[in-house]
């Protein structure tokens, strides 16, 4: 398996691009996460999440990820965003307030930068063009 830092498209700042490599680190993590599409799983997360998530062979990075709610780091160690999200919403949390917390930014705030157009691209087409600025 390539590292994604070796990807030619790891440069992209504060983004994390779920590609081959990434699905088969995080097979397992995935199956997790969409398992809770089920209630009974639900029902079984809830009542003993540590049991539960025992029934996954993940990486112990990927276990604390889960288990505290790591959103980004869930994403680093071979998440799938939409797999993710069945977790998220578990807790209770909405693909919006997701991607907000995701990107550090209120509710409120994501949804107008969304609204708006997202992002602009000044300064974020590549990290190396940050390792020449001043300040």
């Amino acid at each position: 398996m390539t590292r994604a830092s070796d990807k030619e498209y790891s440069d992209i700042p504060g983004t994390i691009v779920f590609d081959s490599d990434r699905a088969e680190e995080g097979y397992h993590l995935n199956k997790f996460c969409i398992s809770l599409r089920l209630q009974r799983n639900r029902n079984a997360f809830k009542a003993d999440p540590e049991r539960f998530i025992d029934a996954f062979p993940m990486t112990v990075d990927q276990r604390e990820a889960a288990l505290n709610q790591d959103w980004n780091r869930l994403l680093e160690l071979g998440g799938n965003i939409y797999y993710t999200s069945k977790l998220a919403a578990f807790h209770g949390i909405n693909f919006q307030e997701l991607a907000a917390l995701m990107t550090g930014m209120s509710v409120t705030d994501y949804r107008a930068m969304m609204i708006a157009g997202g992002r602009g691209i000044e300064g974020n087409r590549y990290v190396h063009e940050w390792e020449n600025k001043d300040g």
